[in-house]
């Protein structure tokens, strides 16, 4: 008997030093992954965040040049909250396949349409109206492979937006919301093809060579999967 329960207790310890290895092995696995991500996000040049700035800056001051005399102060957070979101992807993080063209444009026009009409389909219920129209938008945008996540505030802006924005109804997609996607998409076109480090769309034009080491801006390149699918 006291042979059995030495054995037993020896069985014990060592399967408690067995989980506790192989916890500490997933915990030292996950740090390392944790900090690579982390790393990978740094691996940017000074010239990078120039680049980054410049984009961003003229794009929305550019916006906010066109719509300050057509819409109220309030709706400033209309550029803070949609195309300034849209910025991040575009110049900062310019290899997601959240921030091609066709996400860009695919992702704010559903939205706003989308937007608009659950605003008039639900118009008296703010809760219910802001939730349908975000969700919708999402949904809608996967099964078009044009996600775009900024694309979900213009959704809410439609239906949360001052009184001036609610009626404009189907003119919101055309102004401000594309309006400003053009621009967008036009700056992010010109800026990000400067630099020869950077390309955008994520496949480089037929004309110009990506010189020196590739970079990723903000992400990891996509696979030729990915880059086939949203290009």
């Amino acid at each position: 008997m006291p042979l059995f329960a030495f054995c037993f207790s020896v069985r014990i310890v060592l399967v408690h030093v067995l989980v506790r290895l192989v916890v500490k092995k997933r915990i030292e696995r996950r740090y390392r992954i944790a900090r690579y991500v982390i790393y990978r996000q740094t691996i940017l040049e000074p010239v990078d965040h120039f680049w980054t700035f410049l984009g961003a800056f003229t794009a929305i001051a550019a916006i906010g040049l066109l719509q300050q005399s057509h819409f109220t102060q309030q709706d400033d957070v209309f550029l803070i909250g949609s195309f300034g979101a849209s910025c991040v992807l575009i110049f900062g993080a310019t290899n997601s396949p959240l921030a091609q063209p066709r996400n860009l444009v695919g992702g704010h026009l559903l939205a706003s349409l989308i937007g608009v009409a659950i605003h008039k389909l639900v118009p008296d219920q703010i809760w219910l109206s802001s939730a349908l129209a975000v969700s919708l938008s999402i949904v809608c945008m996967q099964m078009t492979k044009t996600m775009h996540p900024p694309a979900g505030a213009t959704a809410l802006i439609a239906n949360i937006g001052s009184e001036k924005i609610k009626s404009l109804g189907f003119g919101y997609t055309l102004t401000p919301v594309m309006t400003g996607v053009i621009i967008l998409l036009l700056i992010a076109l010109i800026v990000n093809n400067i630099p020869s480090s950077r390309s955008y769309p994520v496949a480089p034009w037929p004309w110009r060579k990506i010189t020196g080491k590739k970079k990723s801006i903000g992400m990891a390149r996509p696979n030729n999967g990915i880059r086939k699918r949203w290009t």
